[in-house]
């Protein structure tokens, strides 16, 4: 069992190797900064299931490091929550397949409210209608699933984290984010106080 879990350990982290590198991340947090941090837009991501649950923690990540940012569940848009949604946001949209039927009709709603909203995309499918919408489109490099059947959102779920990880890091980066920042918005708990700690010393 030691040297099977050894593989999927290999295989995961050989999947996040492999994500493609390209000018296209440039791209996206170009759009970002620009329209969160210099329109006062914000970053709205969505996804179903599996993705869904990505798209979340992107956003409550982005959100605790200086970039607003919402999670927008698709099928909730469709009953009124679409109206978080404002014209300098910027939509952050996750489909493995890049067919997801809700984020498709997601991307046909917000148009409808707010012309021209900039769509960036992680999938596994740049030939996908999603990805041929988007602006920006990041490719997973479509990892084969560890899951036993090849079914389970696994592999993919963790490239997509590292993506968003990656957006996440380099915009901290851009905005010049740093422990002062860090600690207004973490006042309780372990974080907050190392991060308050670290501010008093410079750090």
């Amino acid at each position: 069992m030691l040297e099977e879990i050894r593989q999927v350990l290999q295989q995961e982290a050989d999947a996040i190797l492999n994500i493609p590198v390209n000018a296209s991340f440039e791209r996206a947090i170009e759009i970002i900064e620009e329209r969160v941090h210099k329109l006062k837009g914000k970053l709205v991501a969505s996804g179903m299931g599996k993705a869904g649950q990505i798209a979340l923690n992107i956003a409550t990540t982005f959100s605790s490091t200086g970039t607003p940012a919402v999670f927008l569940h698709p099928s909730d848009a469709q009953h009124g929550d679409l109206g978080v949604v404002q014209p300098n946001d910027v939509l952050l949209l996750i489909s493995n397949s890049g067919k997801t039927r809700e984020i498709l009709e997601l991307v046909e709603l917000a148009g409808n409210l707010h012309k021209d909203l900039p769509l960036i995309v992680i999938t596994s499918n740049k030939e996908s209608q999603l990805a041929q919408l988007a602006d920006v489109c990041l490719e997973t490099g479509n990892p084969k699933e560890v899951c036993i059947l090849g079914l389970t959102p696994s592999t993919s779920t963790t490239v997509m984290t590292v993506i968003g990880d990656v957006l996440v890091v380099m915009l901290m980066k851009r905005i010049g984010f740093n422990n002062e920042e860090y600690a207004k918005r973490h006042h309780g708990g372990y974080l907050g106080s190392k991060s308050r700690e670290q501010a008093r010393l410079g750090k």
